[in-house]
């Protein structure tokens, strides 16, 4: 669950940093939540699990927790070992998806890296980047599959399948872009490919820009991110360093001065948990409120296990009421009443917001 943070110098990446470091800092149940000056944990916002502390009377609430790894170091030629390079491309190796923070507004008192404001150039030089760093590796694992690739059916599939992501990363596209089997995914899953990595850009928009409709440049960003399936987030950096050092009703305040429902951060932490297809289910008591985090498709015995290992090695079943059915009708014993509390076995497939008490025996 690292999400490294990447960007060109003054696009708003350490900023940004800083404000997630900031919000991970309010958060109680997570002291450390500074694991080393480069690395952010931070609570995934969810406001259900307020609703059910109030209905449970909880002592604690736990929110599932994401981290965040400020990159920094990259310039032109960081696949050829420049600047921080190598180090650079060994801190995203080690995430599981990338943010890539574009500077979406003109402003003379910051100075652009390039000289002027350009969101594509600055994607396509990070991406270039990736995708040379990517093709060295991609090139070593074709040479090495045709030495052994002599009678060897399992190397031949390997070569052709590396060749077909050479195609496209000499075409300067991602290798996440190439449509690959689930067998052929399987094969270059260990050559860990920086450009495999799902991606997500943040447009950093002006305070003159907050609720109105995206400039041009937020445009330009949003037409190349289509083309990735990439998710965009819109916001301004500058206003959410301002409010990840507030709290409750004085966050809330400003969050209606400037007509916002909720702080960019949280769509980006959000985002962040959906683009690693992560999901939450829930346990509710007197004791603690808490978001469990499963990949979306995990099964009911693995979801136990995530609790405890005994739960998923004696499992028996799940005892399972939705979300939205316990806060419509109100309570507990309602929602068993109506019969709209089920009890599901090994082969149940976890759904978001599924309040579950495992039964086991060990």
């Amino acid at each position: 669950m690292k999400i490294g943070i990447v960007g060109l110098p003054n696009v708003g990446k350490s900023t940004l940093f800083n404000s997630i470091t900031n919000a991970g800092a309010e958060c109680a149940n997570y002291p450390f939540c500074t694991i080393e000056p480069n690395v952010g944990v931070v609570p995934v916002p969810d406001e259900r699990l307020d609703v059910l502390a109030k209905m449970y009377e909880s002592d604690k609430i736990t929110h599932a927790i994401i981290e965040f790894v400020d990159i920094a170091g990259l310039v032109k030629g960081a696949s050829k070992g420049e600047g921080l390079g190598n180090k650079f491309l060994s801190h995203i190796r080690e995430t599981d998806s990338i943010l890539e923070v574009v500077r979406c507004f003109d402003d003379s008192n910051i100075v652009h890296v390039d000289g002027n404001v350009n969101p594509i150039r600055d994607i396509d030089t990070i991406n270039l980047e990736l995708v040379l760093a990517d093709l060295e590796t991609v090139n070593k694992r074709i040479e090495r599959a045709a030495k052994l690739a002599k009678g060897d059916k399992k190397y031949i599939v390997e070569e052709d399948t590396f060749k077909k992501v050479r195609d496209a990363l000499e075409d300067g596209k991602p290798a996440r872009t190439v449509p690959l089997t689930d067998e052929e995914k399987e094969i270059i899953k260990d050559a860990f490919l920086l450009t495999m990595k799902p991606i997500m850009y943040v447009a950093n928009i002006s305070e003159e820009d907050i609720g109105k409709e995206d400039n041009e440049y937020v445009k330009q960003v949003k037409d190349f991110a289509k083309n990735e399936n990439a998710e965009v987030v819109k916001l301004c950096v500058k206003i959410e360093e301002e409010l990840s050092a507030l709290e409750g009703e004085d966050k809330k305040e400003m969050l209606e001065a400037i007509g916002l429902e909720e702080s960019g951060l949280d769509k980006v932490i959000k985002a962040s948990y959906d683009l690693l297809g992560l999901m939450s289910f829930l346990t509710a008591g007197k004791k603690e409120v808490r978001a469990w985090t499963i990949n979306k498709g995990t099964k009911a015995p693995q979801a136990a296990g995530k609790i405890h290992s005994d739960f998923e090695r004696g499992f028996i079943k799940a005892e399972i009421v939705s979300y939205n059915d316990l806060i419509t009708n109100g309570s507990y014993q309602k929602v068993k009443e109506l019969g709209l509390v089920r009890l599901e076995g090994k082969d149940y497939v976890m759904q978001e917001g599924d309040i579950v008490e495992f039964k086991f025996n060990v």
